[in-house]
């Protein structure tokens, strides 16, 4: 009888205890999958190094988080949370603490990116990194002269940092720096260079892979036209061999830097002061002259074979190949001659280009 009275007054308080319990469970579901308290994105900056504990604390000192002892408590239970990944978050509108917990577990922090583009010059890149209000800042005012040193690259005494970094875009994420950047480009270039060196034609007139990226710097700046970079530089590579000058506007109007205005004109082909003057100078020019991509590196390594010696723009992004100095001048006049340039076009040996 006793036992009777006893479950009869225990029933009530175990039925309270698991509609309690159901109801917490219900509560403590509902906040996981309820969205933040978040109107417009939010930027979340996990330092390297912090906890869960401390981003749900930062988050809900933001107001970004409610009640931030039912996550924690979850946390606890469940076992997660123990690897969260270094970077900055977005947070937007509809974001739930669950997602927000698989955000920092698998490190989907937000990305920027830089693009060098292919036939820029080192200084276009050093200004697009300038510029860039995601990146640190360590090398803005380094000298050229001192670049490849302070990137921590051992070179060859005087080599110029002028075409050693592979144009493609860059992803970064959380406290990237400039030198960063300038370094993956760098490798990335050495990579390329290993991997297309070793299938180069034979007698090509380079002593080493650095030839081979001048020359391709050049094919880059020549032509837009990808199909056509095995043509042009089968006619640089002929010309080398043939001791020709090279005769490339592109390289001349390196060499004049901030003082070219647009206009290349006969005194600066006359300028024997300019070094990378390739209508006096006989060979390649000292550096790079931009940054190649792979397909000009292939085109330097792999030329098209044939007999042509030079090449005049036609107008449209393509040029005409000839093979004698005849047929040379002919296509100058058909495609050049209402161009200012025409009147040195003509000369023995310049190939003709836009």
């Amino acid at each position: 009888m006793k036992s009777t009275s006893r479950s009869r007054l225990i029933f009530p308080f175990a039925l309270l205890a698991a509609v309690l319990l159901w109801a917490a469970v219900c509560e403590f579901e509902g906040y996981l999958r309820r969205p933040l308290p978040i109107a417009e994105v939010q930027e979340v900056e996990v330092a390297r190094g912090s906890t869960l504990g401390a981003v749900i604390r930062e988050m809900a000192a933001r107001d970004l988080l409610q009640r931030p002892l039912l996550l924690q408590a979850y946390v606890r239970v469940s076992g997660r949370g123990h690897h969260i990944q270094a970077g900055e978050y977005l947070v937007g509108p509809g974001t739930t603490p669950l997602d927000l917990l698989d955000m920092l577990e698998r490190g989907r922090v937000r990305t920027h990116g830089v693009t060098f583009v292919e036939g820029w010059t080192l200084a276009q890149v050093r200004q697009l990194l300038a510029r860039d209000e995601h990146l640190q800042q360590q090398l803005r005012d380094v000298p050229n002269d001192r670049l490849l040193q302070a990137l921590g690259i051992d070179t060859e005494p005087g080599r110029q940092p002028e075409g050693w970094f592979f144009p493609d875009t860059y992803v970064f994420s959380g406290k990237t720096s400039d030198r960063d950047i300038l370094l993956q480009a760098y490798r990335r270039m050495l990579q390329v260079l290993e991997q297309e060196w070793p299938r180069r034609a034979g007698d090509l007139p380079y002593r080493s892979p650095y030839d081979a990226l001048i020359m391709a710097s050049i094919v880059e700046r020549e032509t837009g036209v990808a199909s056509e970079r095995p043509q042009i530089a089968g006619v640089f590579v002929r010309r080398l061999q043939k001791d020709m000058l090279l005769q490339t506007d592109p390289s001349v109007i390196y060499g004049l830097g901030p003082a070219f205005d647009g206009n290349l004109r006969r005194r600066d082909l006359e300028d024997a002061a300019n070094i990378f003057n390739t209508y006096l100078h006989p060979g390649l020019p000292p550096t790079p002259i931009a940054l190649p991509g792979r397909e000009a590196i292939r085109a330097a390594l792999r030329p098209n074979g044939g007999t042509s010696l030079y090449f005049v723009a036609r107008g449209d992004g393509s040029h005409q190949f000839s093979s004698s100095l005849e047929e040379h001048n002919q296509a100058v006049k058909k495609y050049q001659l209402n161009q200012r340039r025409a009147d040195y076009r003509s000369s023995p040996g310049a190939p003709a280009k836009q």
